[in-house]
């Protein structure tokens, strides 16, 4: 599916320097769409972030979870015992913008979609809230790219070479 990068007044897409500000400077991480399935994407970038690869404290948002890899769930982002810094959704695209209002009301600092979420609406109250927005970028690929998993132009993580050992 190809999301429509439609232009958002106001507005202008993190660079990759910007990105990674932002990755440098959160603490806190809500996954907001969690599943508890491992065979999703949302699961992996779970199992990713809950690791010692990533130095994120990491809460779960899913009402029709109890816990995800050990770690409890909460119904909502008001039910979190902290605010977080960064909320990233993995919902519907239509369920976006309702996220954002709730990141808003929390106090959250960014507003981050995962792949093929564009979402003007959320962008939109987010800005107007005061938070910085990513949108159409995982989490999980960001935060490797910029601590080691990966080159800052793709996969190249120097592990994979085509020439013989010397």
């Amino acid at each position: 599916m190809s999301v429509e990068h439609t232009r958002i007044p106001g507005w202008v897409e993190p660079s990759a320097t910007e990105r990674r500000r932002i990755l440098d400077a959160t603490s806190t991480v809500a996954m907001v769409g969690v599943s508890a399935n491992p065979s999703r994407p949302s699961n992996f970038v779970a199992t990713y972030l809950v690791s010692s690869s990533a130095r994120f404290e990491v809460y779960f948002v899913n009402p029709a979870a109890d816990e995800i890899l050990g770690r409890p769930c909460y119904a909502s982002l008001a039910d979190l015992p902290v605010v977080p810094d960064l909320v990233d959704i993995f919902r519907r695209l239509e369920d976006v913008p309702a996220v954002a209002v709730e990141a808003a009301a929390v106090g959250a600092k960014v507003l981050w979609t995962q792949f093929d979420l564009w979402s003007p609406e959320a962008a939109r109250v987010a800005l107007d809230a005061g938070m910085e927005v990513v949108m159409d970028r995982c989490l999980k690929v960001e935060h490797a790219r910029f601590h080691g998993g990966l080159h800052l132009a793709g996969f190249d993580t120097g592990v994979i070479d085509s020439r013989r050992p010397g």
